[in-house]
C-alpha cells in the first residue's frame, strides 16, 4: 500500500452525487494556506482525474503534486487559488470525458458531465467556499482524455470558463472538435495547450492544428499559449510540471 502524501489543506467531499449521470464521485478540494485567516475570495480551477492530483496513495501511477506546487508558489507570494479535483469514473471515464461517441469505444456524455460541473458542482463550491465566481477567475484543466474534455469545455461553455488548460489532449478520439474550435467567438479566454513530441508522433501536428483553429476563431496570441515540448512523457510527472508553468502564466 502506497503512503499518503496529501497535504493538510486538501479535504475530500465523499460520494458527491452527480444527478446528470446518476452516479457518485469523490471531490478533492485544495484550499490556499491562508484560507481560514481572512475573508479573501479566490479563483477556482476545476480539474479532472482528481485522484491523481494530490496523493500518491490514490494516484493511478504517480501524483501531479498540485498541492505541493501551489503551497510553494504561495510562499513566493504568487496568486493563491482553490483547486477542485473531480475523481474520474473509472470504467465511465471515456464516456464522461468524450463529447461524441466513437463506435464501441464509447463517449458522448461530456455535455452531461460538464452540466454537472457548471450547474451542480460550481454552485455548491461558490456557496460553501470563498470564491471569485466570474468566468475570468474560473478555470478547467485536464490531461489526455481530460484534455479533450477541457478543450471541448472551453468551446462549449465559454460563459463559465475563462481559463482553459489542455494538456496532452486525446483529440484523435473526437476530431470533430477541430471544426468546433474554428467557429468565430467573442469570448476572450486564456488558453494553455501543451504536449510533447515524445508522447506520440501525432502530438506536435495535433497541437499545431489546435493553434490555427483557435486563431481562425479570433483568439489572440496574448491569450493563447500553445507549447510543444521535446522530452515529455504521457504521464503525471509531465502534467504536474506543465501545470506549474500554466498556473504562473495565468496568474502573473
Amino acid at each position: 500500500m502506497k503512503k499518503s502524501t496529501i497535504t493538510p489543506n486538501v479535504h475530500t467531499l465523499s460520494h458527491f452525487y452527480i444527478p446528470q449521470l446518476q452516479r457518485y464521485r469523490n471531490i478533492h478540494i485544495y484550499l490556499p494556506p491562508n484560507y481560514a485567516q481572512n475573508g479573501q475570495r479566490y479563483p477556482v480551477i476545476y480539474m479532472q482525474d482528481g485522484q491523481n492530483l494530490f496523493n500518491a496513495a490514490t494516484a493511478f501511477a504517480r501524483e501531479w503534486k498540485i498541492d505541493k506546487t501551489l503551497n510553494q508558489l504561495y510562499q513566493k507570494k504568487k496568486t493563491p487559488s482553490i483547486i477542485v479535483g473531480i475523481e474520474n469514473g473509472g470504467q465511465h471515464r471515456q464516456d464522461e470525458y468524450a463529447p461524441f461517441q466513437r463506435g464501441k469505444m464509447g463517449g458522448g456524455n461530456a455535455d452531461n458531465y460538464l452540466h454537472f460541473i457548471t450547474t451542480t458542482l460550481k454552485p455548491y463550491i461558490d456557496h460553501h467556499y470563498n470564491t471569485l465566481i466570474n468566468r475570468e477567475n474560473t478555470g478547467i484543466v485536464g490531461s489526455s482524455m481530460g484534455g479533450l474534455l477541457s478543450f471541448y469545455a472551453g468551446l462549449r461553455f465559454p460563459h463559465y470558463f475563462g481559463k482553459i488548460g489542455v494538456l496532452s489532449p486525446s483529440l484523435w478520439y473526437n476530431p470533430q472538435v477541430y471544426e468546433m474550435a474554428k467557429q468565430p467567438t467573442q469570448w476572450v479566454s486564456q488558453w494553455y495547450v501543451s504536449g510533447s513530441k515524445t508522447e506520440s508522433k501525432y502530438m506536435a501536428s495535433s497541437l499545431e492544428g489546435v493553434y490555427w483553429a483557435l486563431k481562425t476563431a479570433g483568439h489572440h496570441d496574448w491569450a493563447l499559449q500553445v507549447a510543444v515540448r521535446d522530452r515529455g512523457r504521457h504521464n503525471e510527472f509531465f502534467w504536474g510540471n506543465e501545470f506549474k508553468k500554466m498556473y504562473q502564466w495565468w496568474f502573473t
